[in-house]
């Protein structure tokens, strides 16, 4: 299969185990910083302005905020088997290195330079610290995972045996 689809199938899972991460977390915040959380945050922004936001009722909002960071997730997950192939570690540790470069690159990063969100040292330090969390837990998954597909190959995802999986 290709490592691409695997990477972006690794992804995915990973994104929904962090968002529950990162719900679990948010709930723990002061209440003054239970405000949006990024992916809803530039989900917003992005439809302001491009005029979209009018069009959105609530329940769009959600959905394209949910659209919007799972397709996130598959596409950063999509290159992870290009860069694990260079990195020396274990899957799990080459994985949360791969997440806190997505985290830092995103907010230090093309976030900012886009002007959607400001840079992560200007929001709380309890909120940076649930998002880089978050990421530790999305690229510790999509690292996992992506081993293991990569290693259970192509037949076991079309209705083979998972033989490596144990």
């Amino acid at each position: 299969m290709d490592r691409g689809l695997i990477g972006a199938f690794a992804g995915m899972a990973a994104t929904a185990a962090m968002t529950i991460a990162v719900d679990a977390m948010f709930s723990r915040l002061p209440r003054e910083q239970r405000y949006p959380l990024p992916p809803r945050e530039i989900t917003t922004k992005v439809a302001a302005e491009s005029g979209l936001a009018r069009h959105l009722s609530e329940s769009r909002r959600v959905s394209a905020t949910l659209i919007s960071h799972f397709g996130f997730g598959a596409a950063v997950g999509a290159l992870y088997p290009l860069v694990a192939r260079l990195m020396p570690g274990p899957p799990m540790l080459n994985g949360i290195a791969y997440g806190i470069a997505v985290w830092a690159g995103s907010y230090f990063g093309w976030i900012p330079a886009f002007g959607i969100l400001r840079p992560a040292t200007t929001h709380p330090t309890e909120r940076s610290v649930v998002m880089i969390l978050g990421h530790v837990v999305w690229g510790a998954v999509t690292g996992v995972v992506a081993d293991r597909l990569e290693r259970a190959g192509a037949s076991s995802l079309a209705g083979g045996e998972m033989r490596d999986w144990g």
